[in-house]
């Protein structure tokens, strides 16, 4: 070897320059929900329609190619966000192109989520069920949940629950989702083959993604989730909706967190689990592995400079 100190040199440099790479690529990593689509709690496809009052917190919207991009109960204007007493935190969006983008969106999240398989098989009703964070699979039924249903994150505030239902999701009456053990980073998200239907005074929580409609039922309620319909109507009656979780959470991700995007190709992305963060640290000090990675880095910088130095 011609340099040996030149070869200690370089080697120390790229130590440094491959450990803050490292370092920044969960950073750099972009949320499963894309932003515009995030800003919405309700998104239909052909048609968005109030049957009764409902209270409403993030965006209310529709849109699909060539439809009549319809909103029926709420204020709403042609290709312009308008607001509505049943809504605040947003503005209702008839056939917008913020609505567009977010359609857009939705197909790429169901596709992604399709990509991580059919994980565990559950019984058909959920009811009765503790579940630490995983993907699983729930067979179609005539209920999928009967009674009340724990989500338990077992201490990481980055949690994920995906529910796989190649079919349709249907909750009986009265029905409850609890979550527990988790923090402002969790995700939960149902992608629906086909339709969703919550049932009356039913208390549910997270992401329903449905292929074709969503109907709440009578004063049934999600207050940290939304509902978005790829090719169908969105149904509402009586409904409390919530897309940013204050209920739940402070500084949420609005139930959308807890997975990431690593790379898109073909409007399908590369999913992950997000790194474990205890809750103790959660919204506090960085990720653990991003930490590590990040020392990691400022430890090879400070090598090439001591070697420099000599």
């Amino acid at each position: 070897m011609k340099n040996p100190k030149n070869f200690c040199r370089r080697s120390s440099s790229w130590l440094a320059v491959l450990g803050l790479m490292a370092a920044t690529q969960s950073v750099l990593a972009a949320p499963l929900l894309g932003s515009e689509l995030a800003s919405f709690t309700v998104l239909g496809a052909s048609t968005v329609t109030e049957a009764g009052t409902n209270t409403i917190v993030g965006n209310v919207g529709v849109w699909s190619s060539g439809g009549a991009n319809a909103i029926t109960g709420f204020l709403s204007s042609p290709g312009v966000g308008v607001s509505d007493p049943q809504v605040t935190g947003g503005t209702v969006q008839a056939g917008t192109t913020e609505a567009q983008a977010a359609q857009t969106q939705l197909t790429t999240a169901i596709n992604s989520l399709a990509s991580l398989g059919v994980g565990t098989l559950l019984p058909a009703d959920l009811v009765g069920l503790t579940l630490i964070p995983g993907v699983y699979t729930v067979p179609a039924s005539v209920t999928n949940l009967s009674g009340a249903l724990t989500l338990d994150g077992k201490g990481n505030a980055n949690a994920a629950w995906v529910f796989q239902l190649p079919s349709t999701l249907i909750t009986s009456a009265n029905s409850v989702i609890s979550l527990t053990n988790t923090g402002a980073g969790a995700g939960i998200f149902w992608n629906v083959g086909s339709s969703a239907t919550i049932a009356t005074d039913s208390v549910f929580l997270g992401n329903i993604m449905a292929l074709a409609s969503i109907t709440m039922n009578t004063s049934a309620t999600n207050l940290c989730g939304r509902a978005l319909a790829k090719s169908g109507a969105v149904t509402l009656n009586h409904n409390r909706l919530a897309g940013n979780c204050a209920s739940l959470f402070a500084g949420s991700d609005n139930l959308s967190g807890g997975l990431e995007a690593l790379s898109t190709s073909g409007g399908v992305a590369t999913v992950a689990f997000r790194p474990f963060a205890p809750l103790a640290q959660v919204n506090t000090v960085p990720e653990p592995s991003s930490l590590a990675l990040f020392g990691l880095g400022v430890a090879g910088l400070m090598v090439a400079r001591r070697k420099a130095a000599r």
